[in-house]
């Protein structure tokens, strides 16, 4: 059964379109009705099953091109997305074709961004293929690439025009993906919706085997949330800064890491340990909320121990952060599960201590 949910204001507000099952042939043709040309942007680790499915759907009317990057973050690069557009000027896309990002959050964010800039913004579609990518990247309107000095620090608030999710991608992922994605379900859980905590609290066993109705439940759950968060706020003003917790950290474990060897999920949940250690040193939380935040982690098969990082070599990477104003670095703390704050008052002794613990 589909689950639909507007996410942000009008005139730029668009569906996302939850599916059970398989995307069918009239999710496809109502998403595109309106355009000529469509260009399918995707990587070389999705399933090639995939890619063809979707053009199987299209209707012949269309004239359908692909691109296909290299899988991994570093093809959110400025060279590919020089590359894209390259192709869609000598492919003469115009405002009345669009862009499909098929595939996990480097394909969207890459595809989203080509889309804001080439002729001062075009049409795009999203449709995700990981659990983290269905949950977070493809809902809010966030593009962008990455530089030699940081991830994300290039990009624009461009919305899509729909995002059509289907579960039935989930089956394929790996464990290491699927996991990726329920680092973000568990900050949902953590920052604001106590019914998500409690469904995953509840059905681990169920989480962990992917049953089809809880994961319908907690990927509804996880994009209600985002939702209700970036319709309030869709510039990242305010509210919309609660979706960076564990991120601040999380961007500087993995830029240490060369974005190699721990996913995206994995190093926002170690993220999401240091600030909520960060959040009881400032006795914001007490020691049970932090013991609990550590158990639904490991619960749910993924690693809160930090501990081979240090503050020392984490430091350049966290000053060079989006979050950071003034000089000052913003931490997303809690001061309790399910309730998430922004501040930059905060003792550095204890964010040093964080680490020592």
């Amino acid at each position: 059964m589909a689950k639909s949910i507007l996410v942000g204001k009008k005139p730029t507000n668009y569906e996302v379109e939850i599916l059970d099952k398989p995307i069918s042939k009239r999710n496809i043709s109502l998403a595109i009705k309106p355009y000529n040309k469509i260009l399918i942007v995707s990587d070389d680790g999705i399933p090639k099953k995939y890619l063809l499915e979707i053009k199987k759907l299209i209707p012949s009317s269309k004239t359908v091109h692909v691109y296909i990057l290299p899988a991994g973050e570093k093809s959110k690069s400025i060279k590919s997305f020089n590359l894209i557009l390259e192709n869609l000027a000598s492919l003469k896309f115009d405002r009345t074709d669009c862009l499909i990002a098929l595939g996990g959050g480097m394909v969207g964010d890459i595809t989203g961004f080509v889309a804001s800039t080439y002729l001062r913004g075009i049409d795009f579609i999203q449709i995700p293929t990981t659990l983290l990518s269905q949950v977070d990247s493809s809902v809010g309107g966030k593009t962008a690439i990455n530089i030699a000095q940081g991830k994300n620090l290039v990009g624009a608030f461009y919305n899509p025009k729909k995002v059509l999710i289907s579960l039935d991608y989930l089956k394929t992922l790996s464990d290491k993906e699927y996991k990726s994605g329920l680092g973000e379900v568990i900050k949902y859980a953590f920052i604001l919706n106590k019914k998500l905590h409690k469904i995953l609290k509840s059905n681990t066993g169920l989480v962990l085997s992917r049953d089809l109705k809880i994961l319908e439940e907690i990927v509804y759950e996880s994009i209600k949330t985002k939702a209700k968060i970036v319709t309030q706020d869709e510039k990242e003003n305010g509210v919309r800064a609660l979706l960076n917790f564990g991120h601040t950290f999380g961007h500087a474990i993995e830029a240490k890491n060369n974005y190699k060897g721990i996913s995206h999920g994995e190093a926002v949940v170690l993220g999401m340990v240091i600030a909520s250690e960060i959040s009881y040193l400032e006795n914001y939380i007490n020691e049970k909320d932090l013991d609990e935040i550590k158990h639904l982690i490991t619960s749910l098969g993924l690693n809160p121990n930090f501990k081979k990082y240090t503050y020392a070599e984490l430091k350049p990477y966290l000053m060079n952060d989006k979050k950071v104003s003034k000089g000052k670095l913003n931490l997303i703390l809690l001061n309790k599960v399910g309730n998430a704050f922004k501040t930059n008052e905060f003792n550095n002794l204890n964010l040093l201590k964080a680490f020592k613990k």
